[in-house]
């Protein structure tokens, strides 16, 4: 079975306004190996300033990876969620998000379906859906990418219909990446499901979910932009640990989505123990 890495969603940084580079240092001094940057299409005033962590994919992509060797990062993915049933939105940005991982070296890219479109059906999504990830999956293919499906949205909120959007696309470069916090949230039992993807695992995003988090959103949304410092919520660790190296057959970075560097730190502590 694989083995269990340690690594951390740029996303910590979300209310420290500060730049991408500012997260791999931090993220660097707390101990991690891994760090998850999120990428965007084109610019904007916020990251463009130094204020948001997001890494535009107009950058050369060597300065990102460059970055993450001289703190002693590796890079366990790139965050690039968006509606994949919508390909004018999402379809060239998944595309050019799996080139630039190729480039930096990360083994992962990371999306969903999105928010759909109001006016069309289920069974529209899904053939839109799969134009977009088979494109993707073309450009993956050829460069060892893989591309990592979240449990985020309203078709992935169950294990049958992320294994729906799974099964649209015949092609090894297409994975999951569980999301423990998104499945919580979405009122759905996190480890026989984590047991059902296991062996598709391509990637975790580590997120706990605190006891007042849970009490005003559980069965109410299909996830969440972060969650608290794992080992402060109601998720087992140890128990999604013990499934990850029972049944998985790679490697897995358990990348930590939390809110803040304090939270960061702590989840560090928690999931070392049980690593």
């Amino acid at each position: 079975m694989g083995k269990i890495m340690i690594g951390l969603n740029a996303e910590f940084s979300r209310h420290s306004d500060k730049p991408f580079s500012w997260a791999a240092k931090e993220a660097a001094k707390m101990g991690y190996e891994y760090i998850e940057p999120m990428i965007h299409f084109g610019r904007e005033l916020m990251s463009e300033a130094g204020y948001y962590h997001t890494v535009s994919i107009f950058d050369d992509p060597y300065v990102m990876k460059e970055l993450c060797r001289e703190v002693g990062l590796k890079i366990s993915g790139l965050q690039a969620h968006g509606p994949l049933g919508r390909p004018e939105v999402h379809g060239e940005y998944l595309k050019m998000a799996v080139r630039v991982a190729a480039e930096v070296g990360a083994p992962v890219v990371n999306t969903d379906e999105g928010i759909k479109a109001p006016w069309t059906t289920e069974a529209e999504d899904m053939v839109l859906i799969r134009y977009t990830l088979r494109e993707a999956a073309f450009i993956a293919e050829r460069r060892g990418v893989l591309i990592g499906l979240e449990d985020h949205a309203q078709y992935s909120k169950t294990p049958e219909g992320l294994d729906k959007l799974h099964g649209l696309v015949d092609s090894p470069a297409i994975g999951i990446n569980f999301d423990t916090g998104n499945a919580y949230l979405a009122g759905q039992d996190v480890y026989p499901w984590l047991e059902r993807v296991a062996s598709r695992l391509v990637h975790l995003h580590a997120k706990d979910i605190s006891v007042e988090h849970s009490e005003a959103e559980r069965g109410k949304v299909t996830g969440t932009p972060v969650g608290c410092a794992c080992g402060d919520g109601v998720l087992d660790w140890a128990k999604i640990v013990a499934i990850v190296k029972k049944k998985c057959p790679r490697d897995i970075v358990f990348s930590v989505e939390c809110g803040t560097p304090e939270q960061a730190a702590r989840s560090l502590e928690h999931l070392r123990k049980l690593v």
